[in-house]
């Protein structure tokens, strides 16, 4: 998971002021280890806190004996270039945590494990697809789904009141007549910045096209398609219906600074963003609501982008075997539950979603049961850094001439895609 949204700045939010839930969340058993074996698990700052993998710790190597894990924490800045090295080398941890766009990358290089064989045993008919998706290359499954945040809509109950608005909306339909009802008075219906790409990137999927398509082993931009151009229409017809620049991303200026004024009654984003709103003006406490991403249909809510981690066991593991039963607990359902519970992340089954009981957390995990992640390419990062679609959607939302814009960000997209190592 690179340091953007992706999960670590959507989900850590998350984990703020969460105390430990005290359970047992490991799934058991294996053969017997070896004597005095150790393995090392690579787990990124601030995923789990400290009292959840110290329970996890103990409670593994009670039900292993002999085994020891190791359990290191890694920050995100570099680590990019860490695990790359680590993959290469002959002396790899067992166990990797990497964001969930991130395993196509690490896959090319022929250094992860395929665990292909191991998704029937590990529920992987009841994944989320936004994790599983990106885990899964050529048909061959590398990265094991672990946990997901992704965004949902916050509002102020009290603006929703004030105009009227008993209900949050269900469909696309509806969000656009609530949100019109709420942009009058000196108040913003809602405040969505122009570079919002992940938002778009929801609406393409609802409307059944995508950033970026492979055609043969051909990479071809999508932002041009008649799917994508009907999904930009309507991110452009709801950000109409607030004051939110064109030409600036969430943050910005930070979107929870601009809520907090008390004046807009909708922003998206991951259901942390609450806590900035609170902290900026603590008056606003207790008078936020949630809801998903509304979709097309009342029946399925929108698509959302599925920010969150895999784990991974590089070829090189001393310790393969101990590392699958590793990833098996993590991946099952009793840590699963208590991770849900304590992290208030989703967790990576649609089936295991009702763990989740606060508004906030409620409303992500339905929307994370529509959720998507980006083109499964080892050179999207490229994609990402060049900001060719935040640079298309201000030309977009500015400009006169939209699909010839939308056609020259494709190609840009494809030259990127297509660019061989």
């Amino acid at each position: 998971m690179a340091p953007r949204f992706l999960a670590a700045a959507a989900v850590l939010a998350l984990a703020a002021g969460l105390t430990a839930c005290g359970s047992s969340p490991t799934e058991s058993t294996t053969p017997e280890a070896p004597a005095a074996t150790a393995l090392t698990v690579w787990i990124m700052r601030d995923s789990m806190s400290d009292a959840l993998l110290g329970t996890f710790e103990r409670d593994f190597e009670a039900a292993h004996q002999g085994v020891t894990l190791d359990v290191q924490i890694q920050e995100w800045d570099g680590i990019g270039q860490k695990v790359t090295s680590a993959l290469a080398s002959n002396d790899a941890p067992d166990v990797i945590e990497v964001g969930n766009t991130q395993v196509a990358e690490y896959a090319a290089s022929g250094g992860v494990k395929d665990l292909t064989d191991k998704v029937t045993e590990l529920q992987g008919a009841d994944w989320l697809p936004g994790l599983a998706d990106p885990g899964k290359i050529d048909g061959k499954q590398f990265g094991i789904p672990w946990y997901a945040a992704n965004r949902v809509v916050i509002y102020n109950k009290d603006l929703f009141e004030k105009a009227g608005v008993t209900a949050p909306p269900a469909t696309r339909d509806e969000w656009i007549d609530v949100t019109t009802k709420l942009n009058a008075g000196g108040n913003q219906g809602i405040y969505l910045p122009g570079q919002n790409w992940y938002t778009l990137a929801g609406f393409i999927w609802d409307e059944g096209g995508d950033l970026a398509l492979n055609e043969g082993g051909t990479w071809k931009g999508g932002l041009d398609s008649p799917q994508a151009l009907a999904g930009i229409d309507f991110y452009k017809q709801l950000q109409a219906l607030g004051e939110g620049p064109k030409d600036s991303d969430e943050a910005n200026p930070p979107q929870a600074d601009v809520f907090a004024k008390g004046n807009v009654a909708q922003l998206i984003s991951s259901p942390g963003g609450a806590v900035a709103i609170e902290k900026a003006n603590p008056e606003l406490a207790g008078k936020l609501g949630f809801f998903p991403i509304p979709g097309k249909t009342a029946d399925k809510p929108g698509a959302v982008f599925t920010g969150g981690s895999d784990l991974i066991i590089p070829e090189a593991s001393k310790n393969p075997d101990l590392a699958y039963e590793v990833i098996k607990a993590l991946a099952g359902e009793k840590f699963q539950t208590a991770m849900a519970t304590e992290m208030s992340y989703v967790p990576n089954r649609v089936s295991l979603g009702g763990v989740l009981t606060s508004e906030g957390a409620s409303a992500m995990a339905k929307g994370a049961a529509n959720g998507h992640a980006t083109p499964n390419s080892a050179n999207w990062a490229a994609v990402e850094a060049k900001n060719v679609i935040k640079e298309y959607m201000t030309t977009y939302l500015t400009g006169t001439n939209g699909p010839a814009e939308a056609a020259k960000a494709s190609q840009v997209i494809a030259d990127i895609l297509n660019t061989k190592s």
